[in-house]
């Protein structure tokens, strides 16, 4: 594929109109950091899938805007039962896993918070310079467990009800925050989210610790120390204590947004000097003894083993010693590290504790008839899982049907089976595979076998319900659109398999990976822990050869009889702007017969001259011209809604009125306070390639303009042209850019322990 096919364009040559103004390429906003930059799309940079509610705050500097992107109220309707009970899943995993590391005796190999001062950190530190054998692992073998009884019938949960919002800080407390905040020239109106994130006596800890506003989503460093400077005059420079504990945490909150579970100490030490903290060392040294965070020492796979070192004496080493593993050093946050935790010890069981043939399910020779009756892969998988607990399966779109073939063969066992996919959109390309109904959560398509999203299963409101354990009343889950799990998602789904359940993880493997922090598919594939089987049916056509290539390195011209693919030259932002603008409003609808309703833009970031915020302007401008009478929205507005951050449902506005925005989001109605709309609803005809991700439009146009050249990589590019089911259009405004990325950007690396945690717990194999 190349640049000079633009002879293919979808339609005849435009029709004359009005030239578009002369606008030279422009770049991300330059006077952005790195961090705050509506930058085009990373790995899961604050613009993804954070969605709507993002964390980008641009004008920061004025101590008044970003820090209003925090939570607030959950908006009412159907959505919010769903996205409370999601956060509630959350808190109860996290509960039980502080409930088993204290039971745990004796420390972790990795994982482990270690206790003391300072010395803890440089003793850590020179582990890894010297190559100092880690802590033993306490880690132990799962025993085996009997074989589970039937549970009885599944019984249907209804949907939970929302758990009570949490207590709205007393007046007095939150004039009282109001007060420090004036006094410091922040804003009074984040006086509510302050007094609710820091608690009894929030105005003192303020006062005391000025920096304990960067605990606010949102608020950026320069404000925290504006707000410092304002409070505690001449008491306060860039060596404060508590200015350096408080950045820690914070570059490890930014580190999370980007997909990382943790970072190397040298990282976040060099992190912490580019912030004016004069000693990094003792910053994290600080952090760390104070318990807001944790640090690990972890074996370096693969590294050579460190002979031991020669006695003080001059008289060489002992012959007896042993040569020690090098570690590396981390840092991270206790949330992601308890998930990552729990992550793998369920993976671990799930491994272990597949049941012996005891009459209770299928045996050998059912399962092996059921594969039989398929063929290729499909059978493949059918025959993997009925001999191992954990599966894992790869392949692009076609490949779907083989885990549907899984499900319908583990039905007709008498196997209790839920399937689950990212978005609605695949739960319904999924209950198209299967044959089964797609549970709404209203009560529809009951039953085994059903396909729900993973939010819906969480939450509790679709799938089978819990058994008497409150463990999923399941024998086999499913679990399709893998790469998309972060370690919170994943960890809670492992977390509610009973003992004895089998857990077949598909995906792709060339998407995108998680907005969320983690990279649990791709660890658990480079771990090699279970049986793992590539499909051979490839995605057929044009655009199924074009995206296959691009997944090996290659950008290669294809056939397209049909315009399936055609490239759109442009040469600056206007003109990609105008240009899509048109494709979508009229080329593809005439020359493809593709409505625009069903053609989606997809673009690498929100900011930038054509970025998703300048195209949704210029389409609703064409497609939907109207005042925007509510939060700059109109009925038939195509929009993102992000109840919790992470999540994004795509949908349309239905109406507005004194009760909120009424949306359609998926399929559901959603209603969204209007004090909510701003955080957390956004135009989306034009997304980034993680909101698109999940999904597929019968026609697609990808928009690369000259200023995402350096954000593209090779995972991007696949995640975007495979969004179009018939038709793919690319307006090209980079260049050789685009196949360099392909052929020499693989996906960027995240700091993740999943791996490592994992390997340990895996039977030993001959």
């Amino acid at each position: 594929m190349s640049t000079e096919s633009a002879a293919a364009e979808v339609a005849e040559p435009e029709a004359p109109e009005a030239a578009a103004e002369p606008e030279a390429e422009a770049a991300p906003e330059a006077d952005a950091t790195p961090e705050e930059a509506d930058a085009p799309e990373e790995a899961a940079g604050p613009d993804e899938d954070a969605g709507p509610e993002e964390a980008d705050a641009t004008g920061a500097d004025d101590g008044s805007g970003s820090a209003a992107d925090a939570e607030g109220k959950a908006e009412a309707g159907s959505e919010l039962s769903e996205a409370e009970a999601e956060l509630a899943a959350q808190r109860e995993l996290r509960q039980r896993i502080e409930e088993r590391k204290a039971a745990k005796e004796g420390p972790l190999e990795a994982g482990a918070k270690l206790q003391g001062t300072a010395a803890d950190l440089l003793a850590a530190v020179r582990a890894v310079e010297s190559g100092e054998k880690p802590v033993a692992s306490a880690f132990r073998e799962p025993q085996p467990v009997a074989p589970r009884r039937p549970a009885p019938e599944p019984v249907r949960r209804p949907a939970p009800e929302a758990p009570a919002a949490p207590a709205e800080p007393a007046a007095d407390a939150v004039a009282a925050v109001a007060a420090v905040l004036s006094e410091g020239g922040a804003p009074a109106a984040l006086a509510p989210r302050a007094a609710a994130a820091l608690g009894e006596g929030a105005d003192e800890r303020l006062r005391e610790d000025p920096w304990q506003l960067l605990r606010l989503p949102g608020v950026r460093p320069e404000q925290a120390d504006g707000f410092a400077r304002a409070l505690l005059g001449d008491a306060c420079g860039p060596g404060d204590e508590r200015r350096g504990r408080a950045l820690t945490v914070w570059l490890l909150e930014q580190a999370a947004l980007a997909g990382h579970t943790a970072l190397d100490a040298d990282a976040l030490t060099a992190a912490l000097g580019q912030r004016a903290v004069p000693d990094p060392e003792e910053a994290a040294q600080g952090a760390l003894a104070e318990g807001d965070v944790l640090v690990f020492q972890d074996a370096l796979e693969d590294a050579p083993q460190v002979a031991p070192a020669a006695a003080p004496d001059g008289e060489g080493a002992d012959p007896e010693a042993e040569a020690t593993a090098p570690v590396r050093v981390l840092f991270g946050l206790e949330r992601y590290a308890m998930a990552e935790e729990s992550l793998a010890d369920g993976l671990a069981r799930v491994i272990n504790s597949l049941p012996k043939e005891d009459g209770s399910g299928p045996d050998a020779e059912a399962w092996e008839s059921a594969a039989s009756a398929a063929s290729g892969s499909a059978a493949e998988l059918i025959r993997a899982v009925a001999a191992h607990g954990l599966v894992l399966h790869t392949g692009g779109e076609a490949a779907r049907a083989e885990p549907a073939a899984l499900v319908a063969a583990a039905r007709s066992l008498g196997l209790r089976v839920c399937a689950a996919a990212h978005t609605a959109d695949g739960q319904r390309r999924l209950a198209e595979h299967t044959g089964t109904g797609a549970d709404d959560g209203e009560g529809a398509a009951e039953g085994a076998g059903t396909a729900v999203t993973v939010a819906g299963l969480l939450s509790g409101r679709q799938g089978p319900g819990r058994d008497a354990d409150g463990a999923l009343a399941v024998d086999l889950l499913v679990v399709l659109d893998a790469p998309q799990l972060d370690v919170e998602a994943a960890a809670m789904l492992v977390e509610s398999l009973p003992d004895g359940a089998r857990l077949v993880l598909s995906g792709d493997p060339g998407v995108l990976w998680s907005a969320g922090p983690g990279r649990v598919f791709a660890d658990v594939l480079a771990a090699r822990a279970c049986p793992q089987i590539a499909s051979r049916t490839p995605d057929p056509g044009p655009l199924g050869e074009l995206v296959s290539g691009i997944g090996v390195g290659e950008l290669t011209e294809v056939a397209a009889p049909d315009k399936e693919v055609v490239i759109v030259p442009v040469h600056d932002a206007a003109d990609a702007i105008r240009r899509t603008v048109q494709l979508v409003a009229d080329s593809v609808p005439r020359a493809i017969g593709v409505p625009a309703e069903h053609t989606q833009v997809i673009t690498p970031g929100h900011g930038g001259a054509a970025g998703t915020r300048a195209l949704n302007a210029a389409l609703k401008e064409r497609l939907n011209p109207g005042p925007g009478r509510f939060g700059g929205f109109d009925p038939g507005d195509r929009v993102a809604h992000a109840p919790v951050p992470g999540r994004t449902a795509l949908g349309r506005v239905v109406r507005a009125d004194a009760e909120g925005l009424h949306l359609e989001c998926d399929g559901a109605p959603v209603v969204v306070a209007k004090e909510r709309v701003e955080q957390s609803v956004r135009h989306a005809w034009a997304v980034t390639a993680h909101q698109a991700a999940g999904r597929r439009w019968p026609a697609a146009v990808v928009v690369l303009p000259g200023d995402a050249a350096a954000a593209l990589t090779r995972p991007w590019v696949y995640a975007a042209f495979s969004r179009a089911e018939r038709h793919l259009s690319v307006v090209q405004g980079v260049a050789q850019a685009l196949p360099r990325a392909v052929a020499e950007r693989p996906a960027k690396e995240r700091t993740t322990r999943l791996r490592t945690l994992l390997r340990p717990q895996l039977p030993e194999t001959d």
